[in-house]
Protein backbone atom coordinates (compact mmCIF):
# COMPACT_ATOMS: atom_id res chain seq x y z
CA UNK A 1 0.00 0.00 0.00
CA UNK A 2 1.27 3.46 -0.89
CA UNK A 3 2.28 5.67 2.03
CA UNK A 4 -0.48 8.14 2.83
CA UNK A 5 0.17 11.85 3.36
CA UNK A 6 -1.90 13.95 5.77
CA UNK A 7 -1.33 17.69 6.03
CA UNK A 8 -1.83 19.58 9.25
CA UNK A 9 -2.98 23.01 8.11
CA UNK A 10 -3.97 26.22 9.79
CA UNK A 11 -2.99 29.83 9.86
CA UNK A 12 0.21 30.98 11.56
CA UNK A 13 0.30 30.49 15.33
CA UNK A 14 -2.73 28.19 15.27
CA UNK A 15 -0.86 25.29 16.88
CA UNK A 16 0.12 23.23 13.82
CA UNK A 17 3.59 22.35 15.09
CA UNK A 18 2.33 21.44 18.56
CA UNK A 19 -0.42 19.22 17.16
CA UNK A 20 1.98 17.58 14.71
CA UNK A 21 4.51 16.93 17.47
CA UNK A 22 1.86 15.31 19.69
CA UNK A 23 0.48 13.19 16.82
CA UNK A 24 3.94 11.95 15.87
CA UNK A 25 4.58 10.96 19.48
CA UNK A 26 1.18 9.26 19.87
CA UNK A 27 1.32 7.34 16.57
CA UNK A 28 4.93 6.35 17.23
CA UNK A 29 3.90 4.98 20.64
CA UNK A 30 1.34 2.84 18.80
CA UNK A 31 4.16 1.30 16.77
CA UNK A 32 3.95 3.32 13.55
CA UNK A 33 6.89 4.79 11.68
CA UNK A 34 6.02 8.41 10.93
CA UNK A 35 7.79 10.70 8.50
CA UNK A 36 7.29 14.44 8.83
CA UNK A 37 7.61 17.36 6.45
CA UNK A 38 7.70 21.07 7.16
CA UNK A 39 6.72 23.40 4.34
CA UNK A 40 8.52 26.71 4.16
CA UNK A 41 8.00 29.58 1.80
CA UNK A 42 11.44 30.95 2.46
CA UNK A 43 14.49 29.82 0.59
CA UNK A 44 16.78 27.96 2.90
CA UNK A 45 20.28 26.60 2.73
CA UNK A 46 20.89 23.58 4.88
CA UNK A 47 24.62 23.88 4.47
CA UNK A 48 26.58 26.56 6.25
CA UNK A 49 28.81 28.68 4.06
CA UNK A 50 32.35 27.37 4.08
CA UNK A 51 31.51 23.85 5.34
CA UNK A 52 32.64 20.91 3.19
CA UNK A 53 29.13 19.93 2.09
CA UNK A 54 28.44 23.55 1.10
CA UNK A 55 31.68 23.59 -0.87
CA UNK A 56 30.69 20.36 -2.65
CA UNK A 57 27.34 21.89 -3.75
CA UNK A 58 29.02 25.16 -4.74
CA UNK A 59 31.46 23.18 -6.88
CA UNK A 60 28.50 21.72 -8.79
CA UNK A 61 27.43 18.54 -7.04
CA UNK A 62 23.77 17.82 -7.90
CA UNK A 63 23.33 16.23 -4.47
CA UNK A 64 25.30 16.13 -1.26
CA UNK A 65 24.74 13.51 1.43
CA UNK A 66 26.01 14.13 4.95
CA UNK A 67 26.24 10.85 6.86
CA UNK A 68 26.88 9.94 10.50
CA UNK A 69 26.50 6.61 12.30
CA UNK A 70 22.86 7.38 13.03
CA UNK A 71 21.70 10.21 10.72
CA UNK A 72 21.57 11.22 7.08
CA UNK A 73 21.00 14.70 5.65
CA UNK A 74 20.51 15.20 1.94
CA UNK A 75 20.80 18.47 0.05
CA UNK A 76 19.64 17.90 -3.50
CA UNK A 77 18.39 20.08 -6.29
CA UNK A 78 14.89 18.82 -7.04
CA UNK A 79 12.23 20.46 -9.19
CA UNK A 80 9.63 17.73 -8.66
CA UNK A 81 6.29 18.48 -7.04
CA UNK A 82 5.95 18.65 -3.27
CA UNK A 83 4.02 15.38 -3.32
CA UNK A 84 6.66 13.60 -5.43
CA UNK A 85 9.40 14.77 -3.05
CA UNK A 86 7.49 13.58 0.02
CA UNK A 87 6.81 10.15 -1.48
CA UNK A 88 10.36 9.76 -2.83
CA UNK A 89 12.17 10.63 0.38
CA UNK A 90 9.67 9.48 3.03
CA UNK A 91 7.75 6.70 1.28
CA UNK A 92 9.35 4.03 3.48
CA UNK A 93 7.31 5.26 6.47
CA UNK A 94 3.86 4.07 7.52
CA UNK A 95 2.50 7.61 7.25
CA UNK A 96 3.73 11.06 6.29
CA UNK A 97 2.48 13.99 8.35
CA UNK A 98 3.14 17.32 6.69
CA UNK A 99 2.85 20.77 8.21
CA UNK A 100 1.34 23.28 5.82
CA UNK A 101 0.75 22.53 2.12
CA UNK A 102 -2.77 23.98 2.29
CA UNK A 103 -2.97 24.31 -1.51
CA UNK A 104 -1.91 20.74 -2.31
CA UNK A 105 -4.53 18.12 -3.24
CA UNK A 106 -3.82 16.09 -0.10
CA UNK A 107 -5.83 15.00 2.94
CA UNK A 108 -5.95 17.85 5.44
CA UNK A 109 -6.63 18.26 9.13
CA UNK A 110 -7.18 21.95 9.86
CA UNK A 111 -6.53 23.40 13.29
CA UNK A 112 -8.42 26.61 14.10
CA UNK A 113 -8.29 28.44 17.44
CA UNK A 114 -10.51 31.19 18.76
CA UNK A 115 -8.87 34.17 20.36
CA UNK A 116 -6.24 34.53 17.66
CA UNK A 117 -5.91 37.16 14.96
CA UNK A 118 -7.71 34.82 12.57
CA UNK A 119 -11.44 35.30 12.14
CA UNK A 120 -12.34 32.17 10.19
CA UNK A 121 -10.90 28.82 9.09
CA UNK A 122 -9.29 28.49 5.68
CA UNK A 123 -10.17 24.95 4.52
CA UNK A 124 -13.91 24.65 5.19
CA UNK A 125 -14.68 24.39 1.46
CA UNK A 126 -11.65 22.21 0.63
CA UNK A 127 -12.83 18.76 -0.56
CA UNK A 128 -9.64 17.28 0.95
CA UNK A 129 -10.52 18.37 4.50
CA UNK A 130 -10.78 15.14 6.52
CA UNK A 131 -10.97 16.51 10.08
CA UNK A 132 -11.23 19.79 11.96
CA UNK A 133 -9.52 20.56 15.29
CA UNK A 134 -10.98 23.55 17.10
CA UNK A 135 -12.36 25.30 20.12
CA UNK A 136 -14.72 27.34 17.91
CA UNK A 137 -18.36 27.15 16.86
CA UNK A 138 -17.47 26.07 13.29
CA UNK A 139 -18.88 22.66 12.37
CA UNK A 140 -17.79 21.48 8.92
CA UNK A 141 -19.08 18.12 7.64
CA UNK A 142 -15.99 16.20 8.79
CA UNK A 143 -15.06 14.72 12.16
CA UNK A 144 -14.44 17.51 14.69
CA UNK A 145 -11.95 17.25 17.55
CA UNK A 146 -11.01 19.47 20.47
CA UNK A 147 -7.56 21.02 20.71
CA UNK A 148 -6.38 18.40 23.22
CA UNK A 149 -8.00 15.32 21.62
CA UNK A 150 -4.69 13.90 20.39
CA UNK A 151 -5.49 10.26 21.21
CA UNK A 152 -8.84 10.51 19.41
CA UNK A 153 -7.23 12.17 16.36
CA UNK A 154 -4.56 9.46 16.30
CA UNK A 155 -7.28 6.77 16.47
CA UNK A 156 -9.12 8.47 13.57
CA UNK A 157 -5.89 8.47 11.51
CA UNK A 158 -5.11 4.89 12.50
CA UNK A 159 -8.54 3.58 11.49
CA UNK A 160 -8.83 5.54 8.24
CA UNK A 161 -5.27 5.90 6.94
CA UNK A 162 -3.08 3.28 8.58
CA UNK A 163 -5.46 0.30 8.85
CA UNK A 164 -8.33 1.04 6.46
Amino acid sequence: METQIICITGKSNSGKTTLLEKLIFELNSRGYKIGSVKHTHDRFDFDKKGKDSWRHKKAGAAATLVVTDTKVALVKDDTGSYIEKMKTFLGDNDLILAEGFKKQPLAKIEIFRTGSDHTEPMCLEDPNLIAFVTDSKYRPRVPIFGLDDVQEIALFIEKNYLNP
